[in-house]
């Protein structure tokens, strides 16, 4: 299912169970690209400092997408994020992030995500990739859910909002700078909006 991206989440459930049977899908339908709105999509993340939670930003680059929406495992996904631009929420801790210890973005300018597999429908999925930092790929786990845009109609997925939820170990990349004082596990919460 689609959910409308200002409703309260019960709400949104039950609209969700409602139209269940409203938005008709053709059975076999070819996957269909869908442009990134680059402005309007980031990548967010969580840390702990010091046993204090914080949050950080990156901007998304580019991203091919191209989705199934009848059957999603057939949808295609790969994002480029700009490394370069990460704001880890002040400025020592931003800079440290870009730093060689860290996300060394002097020589790792970009970070990518490429589906490699796509389970679920519209209801919920998991997406399964290669996501490549510092030149590493590992495989990760995300959870995504699609959303309509505020006003559109219950059939009308033009335009989408998708949020994907997950986590990664940063020393699994390489990222091991101070690790004394930065956990290492980081959080994901990425919102990209995307139309036909």
């Amino acid at each position: 299912m689609v959910y409308h991206a200002t409703m309260p989440r019960f709400a949104r459930l039950a609209a969700l169970i409602a139209l269940t049977g409203l938005i008709a899908m053709p059975a076999h339908a070819a996957p269909e690209r869908y442009a990134l709105n680059a402005d309007q999509s980031q990548v967010g993340f969580t840390y702990r400092l010091n046993d204090a939670h914080h949050h950080g930003t990156m901007p998304v680059k580019s991203a091919d997408i191209w989705l199934d929406l009848a059957r999603l495992p057939a949808s295609r996904i790969d994002v480029t994020l700009d490394a370069r631009g990460v704001r880890a929420g002040f400025i020592f801790a931003t800079r440290a992030l870009k730093g060689a210890s860290l996300l060394d973005t002097a020589h790792h300018p970009e970070i990518r995500f490429h589906a490699t597999r796509i389970v679920g429908d519209l209801s919920g999925a998991t997406i399964t990739g290669a996501l490549t930092i510092r030149g590493i790929t590992r495989q990760v786990t995300l959870h995504a859910r699609l959303y309509r845009r505020h006003g559109t109609d219950p059939g009308d997925l033009d335009r989408l909002t998708v949020m994907l939820t997950g986590a990664v170990s940063r020393s699994a990349f390489g990222v091991t700078g101070y690790a004394g004082l930065v956990a290492d596990e980081i959080g994901l919460r990425i919102i990209a909006r995307i139309e036909k």
